[in-house]
């Protein structure tokens, strides 16, 4: 199996406090990986540990062949990465992000004006190019903050909760890029609360209290849990070691809650 992403008994912690629990899994080249889990379920770490921020207690790790530990130089300069908190100049014009983020990858002034062409035609940024950055939407930010992403070409492309309050039609023009984007080959890792999207990743992964809990295909999920729905299986494996009477459907809320109460005359 060809992995962009390879990960084997990757742990952390920060002093006694155990982020991640020796996970293991691979990202396939040209996949979408879905990670999902609670806030404090060890995502971030995850992410920064494979992008080379920080470095794994125990364990190992391979992206793009380069070692997580020994060469996170080399994988910096191969992948993108954006966040929820978009890290754009606000007193910097969109072109002027775009050629900030191209002379950080060290890129050549001729490839990176041919390349801003390409992504505001991609992010549909044009007649925006000379706007500043705050004056700009969220969902505009957000368009503009992937555009910084792909600036260089990379091979990966890392999205931490990329979409967090950006209006649903955003927020599906984005999915629609990042589909298109692993059409053309780059793997993309993403984490996400809204599981409409999760259901877009061509497998996800469930992350709680620092282990994987499972991987599958959506289709996958839904078959192993006998639900048809991604955020009621999400809600499952969390509330697993607990109270499953806990478990309640939205559809179903008003009712159930409503009819435990006694109301007095």
């Amino acid at each position: 199996m060809d992995y962009a992403i390879e990960v084997s008994n990757l742990k952390k912690t920060f002093g006694d406090v155990l982020a991640v629990n020796g996970i293991s899994f691979g990202i396939k080249k040209g996949e979408i990986f879905g990670l999902l889990g609670p806030n404090g379920s060890g995502k971030s770490t995850t992410i920064r540990m494979i992008c080379g921020v920080i470095t794994p207690t125990e364990g190992t790790g391979t992206v793009l062949g380069f070692d997580i530990r020994e060469e996170s130089e080399s994988i910096k300069q191969r992948i993108g990465y954006m966040s929820q908190h978009f890290s754009l100049y606000g007193d910097l014009t969109v072109n002027e992000n775009l050629d900030f983020y191209g002379n950080i990858f060290g890129m050549k002034k001729e490839d990176i004006i041919k390349r801003k062409e390409e992504l505001i035609e991609m992010a549909n940024l044009k007649g925006k190019e000379d706007a500043l950055a705050r004056t700009l939407s969220g969902g505009w930010k957000q368009r503009l903050a992937l555009g910084c992403a792909l600036i260089h070409n990379p091979e990966i492309l890392v999205l931490d909760e990329p979409t967090a309050g950006v209006d649903p039609v955003s927020r599906r023009e984005f999915w629609k890029t990042i589909t298109l984007l692993s059409g053309q080959g780059v793997t993309v890792l993403v984490t996400t609360h809204y599981m409409d999207e999760a259901t877009v990743c061509d497998r996800i992964a469930f992350i709680y209290n620092g282990d994987i809990i499972s991987i599958n295909t959506p289709e996958g999920h839904y078959e192993e849990m006998g639900m048809d729905n991604i955020e009621d299986i999400f809600i499952y494996h969390v509330l697993e070691k607990t109270d499953k009477s806990d478990i309640i459907h939205y559809k179903d809320m008003k009712d159930v809650i409503r009819g435990g109460l006694h109301v007095q005359d």
